[in-house]
C-alpha cells in the first residue's frame, strides 16, 4: 500500500522535476539529451550481461573509477555501464572513462523511466555507490532478479530518523535482493534500524579513499609548476560556489603583502559561473589570466582563472597548498581527498558535512585546517607558505592517513564477484509490458 501511495507521489511531482530539467537544458544546450534519459531512454545500447554502476557525482565517480579497474582486472571482458544525476559527474566521467564505459543519467523513480532504463541498460548486476534508495527502482531490479549492491553505503543519524518515518516503504524497498556495502560500523547498524537484512550488511569500507590520481594528471600539473617557476607560492581554491570568490581574493590580497608573487588558481565549481567570477576579477582590478583563452600566468599575474573542465586534479598537482570549496558556504564540501592524495595540507571552511569522516581524519592527522572565513584563510595560507618544510609535513600525513584507509574496492568487488556467477546462468528478464509509462 505504501509504496502505492509513494508511486502516485512521485508521478504528482514529476511535472516539477521535469520543469527544472527542461529549464537547466534550455540555459545549457549541452545538457538537452539529459531530459530524455532522465526519462529513462538510456543513450547507450543494450549490454546484457553488464554490471550497472551508479555514482551520483563527481566524487562518487572519481570513487566509481577505481571499482570499475577492479572489476576490470578480475573480468576483462565485462561490460560497465556507468549513470550519473548531475552534469559535473558525467562530464567527468567522460573525462576518465572516455568511450571504455557507457555513460547515461539515472532515470527518474517512475515506473515507466525505471522500465525502459533496464530494458536498455539489462544489467546483470547493479551497484549504487554512497546511498539512494528508490523504492520503484528496487523493486524493479527485483522482479526481473537482478541483484543490487549498495557499495561505500552510509546513513546519518539524522537519515535513520527520516527513514523510520516510512518504515514500511523503506523496508520493503531494503528487504528485496540488496547487500549492502557499508562505511562504517555505526553506517552498518543505522540500515538494520531502518530495515536491511542483518545477513546481508558488511563493512567494506569507504571506497572514496581508493582514490588514484592518474600519472597524466600529475605529469602534467608539474610541468605547468616548471613553467611557472617552482619558487613562486602558488595555492589553489578548487571547487568554490559563490561567495567563496571573493573570499579567496581577500584571503590572496593578504598573501601578497609577504608573498608578492604568489599565484591564486581560482577553480569555480560549476561553467554556469565561469563569466561572473571573471567579471569579479575584472571589477576588482586584479590581473588575471584564463585557462580557457590558452593563457598562462605570467610574473605579473595574480590570480589564473581556470575556466575549463576535467583538470582540476593537474592544477592540485601544481599548488603548494589547497584550499577546496563548497565549505566556507553551506554546500557540504567537496573532495579532500584529492589534495590529499597528492600530499598537500589542505584548507577548508567548517561546512564539511558531505565528507564529515574524511574531513576528521586528515583534521587529526594534521593535513587539514578548518578555517571560518576568508581572514582566517590568508592567516592559515600565511603560516604554510612562511614554514614549507611544516606545510610538506602536514600534507605528507594526510597522504600516509588515506593510504591506511585504502582497500574497500577489494572488499566491495568481493561481494560483487559471487553476484556475477550467480546470475550469470540467465539473461535479466526484460518488463513484461509496454515500457512506455504507466
Amino acid at each position: 500500500m505504501m509504496r502505492h501511495v509513494y508511486v502516485g507521489l512521485t508521478y504528482l511531482l514529476a511535472p516539477v522535476f521535469i520543469g527544472r530539467e527542461a529549464w537547466q537544458a534550455w540555459r545549457e544546450p549541452a545538457q538537452r539529451r539529459r531530459v530524455a534519459q532522465r526519462l529513462g531512454y538510456a543513450a547507450c545500447a543494450p549490454r546484457a550481461g553488464s554490471v550497472w554502476v551508479h555514482a551520483v557525482s563527481v566524487g562518487e565517480v572519481q570513487a566509481a573509477a577505481a571499482l570499475v579497474q577492479a572489476l576490470r582486472r578480475r573480468r576483462p571482458d565485462l561490460p560497465i555501464v556507468l549513470s550519473t544525476t548531475t552534469a559535473t559527474g558525467a562530464q567527468r566521467a567522460r573525462a576518465l572513462f572516455a568511450d571504455s564505459v557507457e555513460h547515461c543519467f539515472l532515470p527518474y523513480d517512475l515506473p515507466g523511466a525505471v522500465r525502459r532504463f533496464l530494458d536498455r541498460v539489462a544489467p546483470r548486476v547493479a551497484v549504487i555507490l554512497e546511498t539512494e534508495i528508490w523504492p520503484t527502482l528496487y523493486a524493479t531490479l527485483a522482479r526481473r532478479r537482478i541483484p543490487l549492491v549498495l557499495g561505500s553505503a552510509r546513513l546519518s543519524a539524522r537519515s535513520v530518523d527520516r527513514y523510520r518515518r516510512f518504515a514500511a516503504l523503506i523496508g520493503d524497498a531494503l528487504a528485496q535482493d540488496v547487500t549492502i556495502g557499508a562505511q562504517t560500523v555505526e553506517d552498518a547498524e543505522r540500515f538494520r534500524r531502518i530495515g536491511a537484512p542483518a545477513g546481508r550488511v558488511q563493512v567494506t569500507g569507504n571506497v572514496k579513499y581508493d582514490l588514484e590520481i592518474p600519472p597524466a594528471q600529475v605529469a602534467a600539473g608539474r610541468e605547468l609548476r616548471e613553467r611557472w617557476g617552482r619558487a613562486r607560492p602558488v595555492w589553489i581554491a578548487g571547487s568554490t560556489h559563490e561567495g567563496e570568490e571573493a573570499a579567496a581574493l581577500a584571503a590572496h590580497a593578504a598573501v601578497l603583502e609577504s608573498f608578492p608573487d604568489a599565484l591564486l588558481l581560482l577553480v569555480p565549481r560549476h561553467p554556469p559561473r565561469f563569466e561572473a567570477v571573471q567579471a569579479l576579477l575584472q571589477r576588482q582590478g586584479v590581473p588575471f589570466a584564463r585557462r580557457s583563452a590558452g593563457e598562462l600566468p605570467q610574473p605579473g599575474h595574480a590570480v589564473y582563472l581556470v575556466d575549463t573542465l576535467g583538470e582540476l586534479q593537474a592544477f592540485y598537482a601544481a599548488s603548494d597548498v589547497a584550499f577546496v570549496g563548497g565549505s566556507l558556504v553551506p554546500v557540504g564540501g567537496h573532495s579532500l581527498l584529492e589534495p590529499a592524495v597528492l600530499g598537500l595540507p589542505i584548507l577548508s571552511g567548517p561546512h564539511t558535512q558531505n565528507g564529515r569522516e574524511i574531513a576528521e581524519l586528515l583534521e587529526r592527522a594534521g593535513a587539514l585546517r578548518l578555517v571560518p572565513d576568508a581572514d582566517a584563510l590568508g592567516r592559515a595560507l600565511l603560516d604554510w607558505f612562511g614554514a614549507p618544510p611544516e606545510a610538506r609535513a602536514a600534507g605528507e600525513s594526510g597522504r600516509r592517513a588515506v593510504t591506511a584507509n585504502r582497500g574497500a574496492v577489494d572488499r566491495l568487488a568481493d561481494l560483487i564477484e559471487p553476484l556475477l556467477v550467480r546470475s550469470s546462468g540467465a539473461r535479466p528478464a526484460t518488463s513484461s509490458g509496454p515500457s512506455g509509462s504507466r
